[in-house]
């Protein structure tokens, strides 16, 4: 039997156990570790192709070596020196691109770069010279999983781009990785072809999904998503519209070279299996099941999805128990109302926890009935007590936000979001962390490229969206996944009840679902009604 029918066969085996695994699950209550598959890459095909890109400047050929030493086991850096090479290079460029156990495309002209050295050329030369014109890159990070990047393109910049209504750079995201993440997608897989880059990658998929228009294309056996934040509208200066993007994206995909990245040895699938849970129960701590959203709360007042999946192993975002998962936008109420306002959503600091993953919001969610939801969850820490005093006094504009593993930060200056990024040789997943203030994370170095570690303190709760005071005081914490259709959000309610079980030492309890109601909203967006695909703030 040949190496793929033994891999097809193995995959079948271990769906199989996975479907019987499912019955004892719901009946257990118990969480799953997410399914991962590795890819194999084609290190020849790599080679071939660095090979021809290194041609195109004769003066650099001669300083690449393509044949390597005989007897070396296939997973060898030595058996392929040409990459070594490479990699010292742009490692001056890209710190860390060796890690890479995929081919690092980037749109870097490194032959190009080779010569002007070899030419004396000022030092004083901006890298966007041989970046077709792009930025020096925001982020560059790579690990045991892959790696990831940002590059940004000025308003103006760019010979024969087309003018644009966006004032503002346009930021351009790049994933290739090792690891695809296993989800239940019914929206995956669509998209269409661009002409202009059919025949630089055949198989490239076009397509605008949860906020963001999305380039996937598969080379030398990885998957690649190439992605933009846009709005599916009428071009505006303050907000990127995808058709905008889409030039922008056209010359960045287009300039992609092998910049580096080294062999490694091939990883196996990483099946679902059975999340690890304390033994000891807790005494309080309750939760409604996932998705058991409140009562007519989702879109068109559809329900939400059970999602048993424990993403990973995290350490509970806020510094300190107890903390409470609740909506910040709807409550239950035994009445036939319509959805209204209510203040007092956001005080709810009390046990059982309730998911509201799919809470109804414009934004896309591709996990959620009707493809749009809240993206994520939001917590609250316990009020401080009125009298609280000594070692333990309660500031309530202090309570400490905390990074959830050891990572890397995405986050531009003044941006609202920061996203803590996890590359690991069984992990590559992103979580993110919103309504803390911009100005005192920017002034405590929150930003693109800060390593952080498990447990380290990043901010503090806070209630500011777009404006200081523009919500309740809470923390928005939400999960992707890297899958075939790039970055995808993933409903992070289990991963947050293992996470807090962990934190307090005891297993919760999860009590039956709601008994239908009505829902009664705070601060219910109006484009709730009239959603569109743009990936939004308000969360």
């Amino acid at each position: 039997m040949g190496t793929k029918a033994v891999r097809r066969v193995t995959r079948l085996l271990a769906s199989l156990s996975l479907l019987l695994a499912g019955t004892a699950v719901l009946a257990a209550d118990e969480f799953r570790t997410p399914a991962i598959s590795a890819v194999r890459v084609q290190w020849r095909s790599v080679l071939d192709q660095l090979r021809s890109e290194i041609n195109t400047q004769p003066a650099v050929t001669s300083t690449f070596t393509f044949t390597g030493r005989r007897r070396l086991p296939a997973f060898d850096p030595r058996s392929t020196p040409a990459l070594l090479q490479l990699n010292a290079v742009t490692s001056q460029v890209f710190t860390g691109i060796g890690r890479s156990p995929v081919p690092v495309l980037l749109p870097f002209d490194t032959a190009a770069f080779l010569d002007a050295r070899l030419n004396n050329a000022p030092a004083s030369l901006s890298l966007s010279r041989y970046q077709a014109d792009f930025r020096p890159a925001d982020l560059f990070d790579a690990g045991p999983a892959g790696y990831d990047a940002v590059f940004s393109l000025e308003p103006g910049a760019g010979d024969g781009m087309p003018q644009r209504v966006f004032a503002r750079p346009v930021e351009v995201q790049i994933t290739g990785s090792i690891l695809i993440y296993e989800i239940r997608d019914p929206l995956g897989g669509k998209g269409e072809p661009v002409k202009a880059l059919s025949a630089q990658f055949p198989d490239l998929r076009r397509f605008i999904r949860e906020g963001y228009v999305r380039y996937a294309f598969t080379r030398f056996g990885v998957p690649y998503v190439v992605s933009i934040q846009c709005l599916d509208s009428a071009p505006r200066p303050q907000r990127l519209a995808c058709r905008e993007a889409y030039p922008v994206a056209e010359r960045f995909l287009k300039a992609l070279r092998i910049a580096g990245g080294q062999l490694a040895r091939p990883r196996m699938d990483i099946p679902s299996g059975i999340a690890e849970r304390p033994a000891e129960k807790s005494l309080d701590f309750t939760y409604r099941p996932a998705g058991d959203i409140v009562a007519n709360s989702g879109y068109r007042k559809q329900g939400g999805r059970a999602d048993l999946t424990a993403y990973s192993q995290i350490r509970y975002p806020l510094a300190k128990a107890p903390a409470f998962v609740h909506s910040q936008s709807f409550r239950s109420r035994r009445s036939n109302d319509l959805l209204v306002l209510d203040a007092s959503v956001g005080g709810n600091t009390s046990y059982p926890w309730q998911d509201s993953f799919c809470e109804a919001r414009s934004f896309g969610v591709g996990q959620c009935p009707g493809s749009f939801g809240h993206q994520g969850q939001d917590i609250r820490p316990a009020p401080c007590p009125p009298h609280g005093e000594g070692a333990d006094h309660c500031q309530p504009n202090r309570q400490a936000v905390v990074a959830s593993r050891d990572g890397v930060v995405i986050r531009s200056l003044k941006a609202q979001a920061a996203t803590l990024q996890i590359n690991t040789r069984n992990e590559h997943i992103r979580f993110r962390y919103m309504h803390m203030n911009p100005a005192s994370m920017d002034a405590d170095g929150i930003l693109n490229g800060r390593h952080v570690e498990e447990g380290e303190k990043i901010g503090v709760v806070s209630n500011y969206l777009d404006r200081p005071n523009g919500t309740s005081r809470h923390l928005h914490f939400d999960v992707q996944v890297f899958t075939r259709e790039g970055w995808l959000w993933v409903n992070p309610y289990v991963t947050l009840v293992s996470a807090y079980e962990r934190l307090i030492r005891g297993r919760g309890r999860a009590i039956g679902p709601e008994l239908p109601s009505s829902a009664v909203a705070h601060a219910l967006p109006e484009d709730v009604i009239r959603p569109d695909s743009h990936e939004g703030s308000d969360n």
